[in-house]
């Protein structure tokens, strides 16, 4: 009796372990996924997207390793409001985010964050944040700590994130928390400079990174600003292998949003430009580089080929500067292809077939639609949602997308389809249509030509315009 008694203890032991094991086991399968955001990076802005000048090697290699998508959307013509359609899978004008430095994200809102948190997942986010101030105690960047702005509170910590070592908004590129006391010829405060060398005499830029509520960072936080983001990522992501979590991460860059910050040895491989293009370029090289580091990380981890990276912009390049959107019209804060259409890719070895470009209309807001069905995640209640799940079209790019992306930037309205946009400038008075099959620069204006497409997308516009008026103005949280 005694021997069978301790039989049946080693078994239910032998079974305790298997079942741990196999716990373990999908815990590892489960894939990581990071969202990589860079900040007014226009399309051209990347080797990979044919630009022969700018430096973007890390970037480059990693696109061939996936699917290029030609056509990925932000879903606003500036920062905040494309950020708050990344994590909610919503357009911001739902959530009352029309523009930067306005709004803020509400813990109402339902974010990719708490929903792979339910599923095992460690979370962190890192970089700029930009929808909501972090601090009440202190000024801080645009908003921070001015009680006109109390309201707008709202951390990373109350929207499902664990970790997060974020700015409220902008900050140089290069020592992020200075600026020089005096500026050389041809630089400036807002343009940006070359960075401060031992013994410059410099000022408080006025900004701070957060890491916890009303917790301000604290460390050296001299050199490339993209660098010290990552020094923070790449301990989240061995806190999480250590402890056999799978992670989510988004990396929201300050570069290359101005000011342009650069070190002379980033500068020196633009030596035959001007300094305004070597500041610039040399800050997305400054970024790509980190981007390579992270990738390495994940490889000596050995999680390289079970993780999902997603690549992107928040919008198009700032005007007056070397950024491009070449080929196409417009930039940031325009609703034409240029202001919207950004640099983008997603890699994801063990699970997607790459060395491809594929041509379907994606948006910022998919990403939620697209990770929650990757994890078998039911979306908890029936708000609109305005993103798709994207595997598909990445399994079978000649799929069209029949759900249409809706887009409204100040008085810009428009509306995009598989094949055609409309466009208005105008808040509706007078319309643009485009066929972007074969216009993609949209030279030709074919309103006229296609008035039955063109009426049919204006009442489609309409409705999807009058549900996110409904949604910001009855708050379509459920009780």
């Amino acid at each position: 009796m005694r021997f069978i008694k301790e039989l049946d203890v080693f078994n239910r032991l032998v079974v305790f372990i298997v079942v741990m094991m196999t716990f373990s086991l999908k815990a590892q399968q489960k894939p990581n996924i990071i969202l990589i955001m860079t900040d007014d990076q226009g399309y051209f802005d990347t080797g990979f997207n044919g630009n022969g000048t700018i430096l973007t090697p890390n970037l480059d290699s990693l696109a061939a390793k996936g699917v290029i998508l030609d056509r990925f959307y932000s879903a606003s013509a500036v920062c905040s409001p494309t950020r708050a359609s990344v994590i909610t899978g919503r357009n911001p004008y739902r959530m009352e985010i029309p523009e930067a430095n306005s709004g803020h994200m509400k813990t109402q809102e339902i974010t990719i964050a708490e929903l792979v948190k339910e599923k095992g997942y460690a979370t962190g986010h890192f970089g700029k944040w930009h929808l909501g101030i972090q601090t009440k105690k202190e000024l801080d960047a645009n908003r921070g700590g001015k009680e006109k702005n109390f309201d707008h509170y709202s951390i990373p910590s109350m929207h499902g994130y664990d970790t997060y070592f974020c700015t409220e908004s902008k900050v140089p590129t290069y020592d992020p928390m200075l600026y020089p006391k005096t500026f050389k010829e041809g630089e400036s405060k807002k343009y940006g400079w070359t960075a401060l060398i031992d013994g410059e005499k410099s000022k408080e830029y006025n900004t701070a990174y957060w890491e916890g509520d009303e917790k301000k960072a604290e460390g050296d936080f001299s050199g490339d600003d993209t660098m010290i983001i990552m020094d923070k990522v790449i301990p989240f992501i061995q806190n999480a292998v250590s402890n056999n979590k799978p992670f989510f991460t988004t990396i929201w860059t300050h570069a290359p949003h101005l000011p342009v910050v650069t070190s002379e040895y980033y500068k020196n491989k633009y030596s035959l430009l001007s300094n305004k293009e070597q500041l610039y370029y040399g800050a997305i090289t400054a970024l790509d580089d980190q981007i390579g580091c992270l990738w390495e990380e994940l490889e000596a981890q050995g999680i390289a080929d079970n993780t999902i990276l997603w690549f992107c912009s928040d919008n198009g390049p700032e005007n007056n500067t070397p950024g491009s959107a070449k080929p196409f019209k417009g930039r940031k804060r325009s609703l034409h292809e240029g202001g919207l259409r950004t640099p983008s890719f997603v890699v994801w070895c063990n699970g997607i077939n790459g060395g491809r470009r594929a041509d379907f209309p994606a948006v910022t807001s998919d990403y939620l639609p697209t990770i929650a069905a990757l994890l078998d995640i039911e979306y908890p209640d029936d708000r609109p949602l305005d993103g798709v799940d994207l595997m598909p079209f990445i399994e079978n790019d000649t799929l069209k997308r029949v759900k249409p992306i809706g887009f409204k930037f100040k008085d810009q309205t428009s509306w995009v389809n598989h094949r055609y946009k409309l466009i208005s400038k105008n808040s509706g008075t007078t319309y643009q249509l485009y066929d972007l099959i074969k216009d993609k620069e949209e030279r030709y204006n074919i309103l006229a030509i296609e008035s039955t497409i063109a009426v049919q997308m204006m009442t489609e516009l309409e409705d999807w315009l009058g549900s996110v008026e409904k949604s910001a103005e009855e708050k379509d949280y459920p009780n």
